[in-house]
């Protein structure tokens, strides 16, 4: 079997890497192992957004009251966790549509790389076949990150895939690791009614964002019940009966917590074990495959990308790799008539999708003035917002971050309630070049959310009407 290009995984990386090689004219096929989609469609984004859903219109409920309206309702665990499975098959099926549409083979199996040009495919029952392609895309992805001391049985310690499919709601977890997926699970199970203990090892939680947004997060979800220690690690759990018995290190000494289940939820590692990068002199260097600009690893014809690869483990940003690496390979056939544009890692937006979300692209403030930029910083809270009030969602706040010389557009940073739908201004603004100015002379629509990113510009520029 001959194409011009194999993707080795469909997940969000590898399936628009497919799709736009197919648009070009090339024979594509794509191999999985599981299930079209990967990880983001059937273990992560989407089934992890159908539970934080859930959670919100459950505490609609709880909080109906204060709308006007006099509603009561139980959460069902299992008929959430149902939802949940329900809209990843959905969409797991949309990806077998699409690959129909596009006329993409799909292999079902385990792919290695077999020499150049050949990847082995084993499929479930164990037989093999080689399938041959002038191109191959890797695409990976990767798995959740053990630590040794807090191995994953599936069963008292649990990882991301257990926790969307637990048989029986907890009445506590702990959660060791405050990055988006451990504030997001937070929020999921604390506002079922579990009662929830985050254990990070760094000094904040949600440490990669701003130390503002980091702040205020901390100050929402304790107000929610949700306890939090930081600068803590836990350094062994025990079987305790039903449940489990974790000793905890903090700055104070050692603490013994006690709760039904443990969630390791301590980042993620890459698929790059057993697929043939070695025997064929394709380069790693710190768990990752060595990319350039264009995905294309130290063997030519063989690129990589998403989570296997060094940049950002995001959904949006494995998807436009993969949309490069194809169109790579098709400027390099002739079928495309210019380089695609390499990607600008410091203008991918992050997204975590707890409540309240957090949305933020760009400089941190401190990583701005570490790079030597005067700043002028604005902050305007949600609390003055007219929309805010009325959705009764005033928590959080959008902070921007500009160079005072020249107006740059260095960071965005928000806090609150569909911000992940807001960000995107930001992106374009700076990826634009646009200045605070042209911000401030953007008319924004009111009454909305988004207004609070030109409001928090007028306040660095001494200029706020609303606060």
């Amino acid at each position: 079997m001959a194409y011009d290009v194999i993707v080795l995984g469909s997940g969000p990386g590898g399936y628009p890497a497919a799709i736009r090689a197919s648009q070009l004219g090339f024979k594509v096929a794509i191999i999985e192992k599981e299930s079209l989609g990967g990880v983001c469609l059937n273990w992560g984004c989407i089934p992890t957004k159908a539970l934080i859903k859930s959670a919100n219109v459950f505490e609609y409920v709880k909080h109906s009251a204060n709308y006007g309206i006099n509603a009561a309702g139980e959460a069902d665990f299992g008929a959430v966790i149902k939802r949940s499975r329900g809209v990843a098959d959905k969409m797991s099926k949309g990806v077998q549509f699409l690959m129909r549409k596009n006329k993409i083979d799909v292999i079902m199996g385990y792919g290695k790389i077999a020499g150049k040009g050949k990847v082995e495919v084993t499929a479930a029952d164990g037989s093999k076949q080689i399938v041959e392609a002038k191109n191959i895309v890797i695409a990976t992805g990767g798995r959740a990150k053990q630590l040794p001391n807090l191995p994953i049985d599936g069963k008292k310690i649990i990882g991301y895939r257990e926790a969307m499919v637990l048989p029986q709601q907890p009445k506590s977890m702990i959660i060791v690791g405050s990055g988006a997926i451990g504030v997001e699970f937070a929020y999921v199970y604390s506002s079922l009614g579990t009662k929830v203990t985050i254990v990070e090892f760094l000094p904040r939680i949600v440490p990669v964002e701003d130390e503002d947004i980091s702040k205020e997060l901390e100050k929402q979800y304790k107000k929610s019940g949700i306890d939090i220690l930081t600068n803590a690690s836990v350094e062994s759990v025990e079987a305790n009966g039903e449940g489990i018995k974790a000793k905890v290190k903090t700055q104070t000494g050692e603490i013994f917590l006690e709760a039904d289940i443990v969630l390791s939820a301590v980042g993620v590692v890459a698929n790059i074990e057993n697929i043939g990068l070695e025997e064929n002199g394709i380069k790693t260097e710190k768990g990752k495959i060595v990319v350039d600009k264009y995905q294309q690893t130290s063997v030519a014809g063989i690129y990589a990308i998403g989570d296997c690869s060094p940049g950002q483990a995001l959904a949006h940003v494995a998807a436009k790799e993969g949309i490069n690496a194809a169109e790579h390979i098709g400027y390099n056939e002739k079928k495309y008539n210019h380089l695609p544009e390499p990607l600008d890692y410091n203008n991918i937006p992050g997204c975590t999708y707890c409540t309240p979300e957090i949305a933020s692209v760009g400089y941190t403030e401190k990583a701005a003035k570490e790079a030597g930029y005067e700043l002028k910083i604005g902050k305007f809270p949600f609390m003055a917002s007219g929309k805010a009030s009325a959705a009764g969602a005033t928590e959080g706040f959008v902070k921007v971050i500009y160079d005072a010389k020249y107006g740059e557009f260095l960071g965005c940073h928000m806090i609150g309630a569909n911000v992940t739908e807001m960000v995107a201004e930001a992106v374009v603004a700076r990826k634009l070049e646009t200045t605070a100015h042209e911000i401030l002379n953007a008319v924004h629509p009111h009454p909305t959310m988004s207004e609070g990113l030109k409001e928090a510009t007028a306040a660095a520029y001494g200029e706020a009407i609303d606060i």
